[in-house]
This record gives C-alpha cells, structure tokens and sequence, in this order.
C-alpha cells in the first residue's frame, strides 16, 4: 500500500507493535473514510507476516486524528488485554509535549471533572456528580514570544483532556480549532513523546520515546 512507508515501525515482536502514528490519520474508520492506522497496520502484518486470513491488532489507546507521536497495539488478545489492564490500574504512562499560548508556572497539576457531548465531539468541565476525574500533571521546557513548551504527564486519559485543561485555563494549544482559536491554520500543537508500561508477556518495564518534532511551533523552541 502507497502510504504505507509513511508509518514509522519503532519496535515490533510476537506480542507488541509500537509505531509512530503521522499526524492527521484516523486511528480508527471513521465519517471520512480515508486511510486509518489499524487498516494500514493490519495490512503490514498480513504482508510481512504471511498471514491468510486478517491479522489481529488489538487497539488499547487513542490519539486524536490531527495528533501524532508513539502508540503501542496489541498483536494478541492477551496482550491487549493485560494492556488494558495496566491502563485502567493507571499502570501505563504517557508523557506529552504541547505549546500553549502564554505563560504558566514552571510546574503545575490539574483536576477537573469532564463530561464528553458525544453529538459536538467536545468535552467540558463540569460537576463532580456529572463528570469522570480528570488529572494531569505539567512541567514548562521553554518559553518564548508569549508561548509556552510544556511536557504533560497524562495521569488519566479522558477524551480531549490535555486540550480542554489548558484551554478552560486561558492556555490553548496552538493550532487547536476546537478549543482555541486556530487564526494561522496550523496543525494542532500536541505530541505523544513517550509511553512506559510492562510487558505483557516478559513483564519488564519498557519505555520508548520520541524526539520532539522538528516542525513548527515547536521548533521555535530549538
């Protein structure tokens, strides 16, 4: 398949397939139906693993369509299901990198309570009774031109988090149009660096990690 190439294996074995997702491909089919990642990776598993029939890929967690950056699939069920597991026991860490406009405290936590209309496909702060917590933790790199570099610890991994936590704090990401004002037209400013679980099968603690793109805005930080 032509796009293919454009898909960026970092680590594969019986078990994990770790890739850095392009920006502005649906992990999932989706109203467009252009190319989404899973058909792409199902594809190269049946290509280079001479699978007949479909190939499983287990789909453990989400990045939104114009974000890229690192995510892990599962190969086998067990292995998705012990993923699974480790995110739903806050066992799966995944660390960020985003620019926001102005300027924040050089270390910060947010807590909220957000509620997803499913209709506007937007999520809002709202009422501890109405909401799902909603926590991550944040760490400025670099400021620059009244616009900050933030690495973001994800703590939990709500629908739109990173991007309706900083906006409801008069902090947008650059480049989000549904949550701040994209006046440029750029892509969103959000990149998944990094990702830290155990293994399914080995049980080791696994880190892998991203540099930070070399586009703008972030390589004003340079």
């Amino acid at each position: 398949m032509e796009k293919l190439p454009k898909i960026k294996i970092l680590y594969e074995d019986n078990h994990l397939l770790i890739i850095e997702k392009p920006i502005n491909i649906p992990v999932q089919k989706d109203q467009t139906n252009d190319i989404d990642l899973i058909t792409l990776l199902k594809e190269y598993r049946k290509e280079h693993e001479n699978k007949k029939g479909e190939a499983y890929l287990g789909l453990v967690h989400r990045l939104d369509r114009p974000v890229g950056g690192i995510m892990v699939f599962a190969k086998t069920s067990k292995a998705a299901s012990r993923l699974s597991e480790q995110i739903r026991t806050n066992n799966f860490h995944k660390t960020y990198l985003a620019v926001v406009e102005g300027t924040l405290e050089e270390n910060g936590t947010y807590e909220d309570y957000l509620i997803k209309n499913q209709k506007e496909n937007k999520s809002y702060i709202t009422s501890k009774d109405k909401g799902k917590f909603s926590k991550l933790e944040y760490h400025v790199l670099k400021t620059t031109n009244n616009l900050s570099l933030v690495r973001i610890n994800l703590i939990t991994g709500r629908s739109h988090q990173i991007r309706v936590q900083f906006s409801s704090r008069n902090h947008p990401l650059i480049g989000d149009s549904k949550y701040g004002n994209n006046k440029d037209n750029i892509n969103i400013a959000l990149f998944a660096e990094s990702i830290t679980f155990t293994h399914p099968t080995t049980k080791e603690k696994i880190t892998f990690k991203l540099n930070i793109p070399n586009k703008y805005p972030f390589n004003i930080f340079n």
